[in-house]
């Protein structure tokens, strides 16, 4: 029996680190709200649905019928606007209140869950990656093309977002807002201007991560917005301050729930994912990657 629980661990994580990749683009757009404005995006997940579904109507003639390259570009083009609109919707009171702002967002989220019942229906539907179908074994682990195409896009996205972040004037403005925004601001900071920055990179995160997640699924108009459970997750355990802890976050959820998923039960996965918020929250407030600072009396 030990033999066999052995046996299936190497794909086990292996999967686990391919969903994980999922769960930390997700979690990077949470995070990116966050860092710039001390706000929970809870719209994240159907604003990533939306622009999902604005890519199936786009490629399979509902709204038109384009590539899906052409679908993809009209899609983050929409949901540029939609996000410019959100935080202009918001933008009064971010600067009053954290938990009005929060709060605010849910509403956000509840009216895209509507728009995309009222635009594409309650109906379940399927939209592919327009990739090469190929697999491999290795050390008896199997590899598929839509895994390396996974991989290959996380890592292009979170270096991208490094290079913008560490050296373009917006990144350190960025920041610059997220380490203090009060001397960011004296200092002459548009600091509306960064988080609407941090706005757009967050929604193309999640249209990227929306891509990636609904081919091992479906598309539904709740798909998307409760795999973000797992991405607040990852946030959480990485914490909600750190980028790279986003992307390590994500990474061990996958594992973590892969395993418990395969070992245990899935149907009590969303209980594990709130005792892992718990149990992270008590023992690492500020996550995994949470910087231990001391001062000088």
């Amino acid at each position: 029996m030990l033999k066999t629980l052995v046996g299936d661990l190497p794909p086990l994580l292996w999967s686990g680190i391919v969903s994980g990749c999922l769960y930390g683009l997700g979690a990077l757009g949470l995070v990116m709200i966050y860092k710039s404005s001390r706000v929970v995006n809870f719209a994240h997940g159907n604003l990533a649905g939306l622009a999902a579904f604005l890519v199936y109507g786009f490629s399979s003639g509902g709204l038109a019928n384009l590539s899906w390259g052409g679908a993809v570009a009209t899609a983050v083009a929409l949901v540029a606007c939609i996000a410019v609109l959100s935080y202009a919707l918001i933008a009064p009171i971010v600067f009053k209140s954290d938990l009005a702002s929060t709060i605010a967002t849910l509403g956000i989220g509840l009216i895209l869950q509507g728009a995309i019942q009222l635009v594409f229906g309650a109906e379940i539907v399927n939209l592919d990656l327009p990739i090469p179908r190929f697999g491999l074994s290795l050390a008896g682990v199997r590899i598929t093309s839509y895994d390396l195409t996974v991989l290959v896009v996380t890592l292009l996205i979170i270096g991208s977002l490094f290079l913008v972040i560490e050296r373009t004037r917006l990144g350190i403005a960025f920041r610059a807002t997220s380490s203090n925004p009060f001397a960011s601001r004296v200092c002459g900071l548009d600091l509306r201007r960064v988080h609407l920055f941090s706005w757009l990179v967050s929604a193309v995160l999640g249209l990227v991560a929306a891509l990636l997640i609904v081919p091992t699924t479906f598309l539904s108009s709740t798909t998307v917005s409760s795999f973000m459970l797992q991405a607040f997750t990852a946030a959480v355990v990485g914490g909600f301050a750190s980028l790279p802890g986003a992307a390590l976050g994500g990474i061990l959820v996958g594992i973590a729930t892969n395993l418990f998923s395969f070992y245990v039960s899935p149907e009590f996965m969303n209980s594990f994912l709130l005792a892992v918020i718990l149990v992270t929250l008590n023992f690492f407030p500020d996550g995994l990657l949470a910087r231990r600072s001391g001062g000088r009396v």
